[in-house]
């Protein structure tokens, strides 16, 4: 399957959408995922220049033919961000796409209030599913803490993890749907099945590295130095 897996990293502001001054400036991740024998693949985090990412897709002879979306805020999936628009679902729908979009259900409500979509417009899944993308079997792992159903994707050696887990720090605990104590479990607990030689893509480019192993994220990133939920709490819970 490694032989036929098509998988891209690409930076908004930087690899599309460079005309885009608040793209530079958030510097979010999209990810290609795809099948190379079928052409398929899916978008992770279609956001700021839908039709730069069709081109793309169109440029290396593969088709969309779905998305996954690792939680609701609008640079990730389009929609309002404090008074900036942001290209997203709604426009990759409107386009006439037939896309059905992967969410953990419990971003569902939140997605249909950021992005305007109806539920219809949704998958809704449980930790564990697996969505086909052609043959290559992604793997979704509903890891809570920045939203309630912020997700990570597991593709062969590769960890698609959003904003729950960055090289350098993780995810916003004190945005509405956060969970402190979630995020925890989740960096801790949650992603604890994932080997240390797994790839870490991030959902933004907060370091100098695109991706690093879970191995060294795990030994660099400070989130993992924290040993007891006590101690997190008083780092991280504005509820304190």
């Amino acid at each position: 399957m490694a032989d036929r897996l098509f998988f891209r990293q690409l930076l908004a502001g930087g690899d599309f959408a460079t005309d885009n001054v608040l793209a530079g400036q958030m510097v979010n991740f999209v990810y290609l995922i795809g099948d190379r024998e079928t052409g398929d693949v899916v978008a992770v985090d279609p956001a700021y220049g839908i039709p730069d990412l069709l081109d793309i897709i169109g440029a290396e002879g593969m088709r969309l033919s779905g998305v996954l979306v690792t939680h609701w805020h609008p640079d990730h999936v389009g929609g309002d961000l404090m008074g900036y628009w942001i290209e997203g679902l709604r426009e990759l729908l409107g386009r006439g796409v037939a896309a059905p979009v992967h969410a953990q259900e419990a971003e569902v409500e939140w997605l249909v209030k950021a992005t305007g979509l109806s539920a219809s417009d949704l998958v809704a899944h449980s930790s564990g599913d697996t969505v086909m993308v052609g043959e290559i079997p992604v793997k979704l792992m509903h890891t809570p803490g920045h939203t309630p159903g912020s997700q990570c994707f597991l593709v062969d050696d590769k960890l698609v993890a959003g904003d729950t887990l960055f090289l350098e720090g993780c995810g916003r605990t004190d945005l509405p749907g956060a969970d402190s104590d979630e995020m925890y479990f989740s960096l801790t607990q949650r992603l604890a099945s994932v080997p240390d030689d797994t790839l870490l893509y991030p959902g933004h480019m907060y370091s100098p590295d695109r991706f690093a192993t879970m191995g060294e994220t795990r030994r660099r990133n400070y989130v993992f130095g924290v040993p007891k939920l006590e101690q997190w709490r008083a780092m991280f819970d504005d509820r304190m």
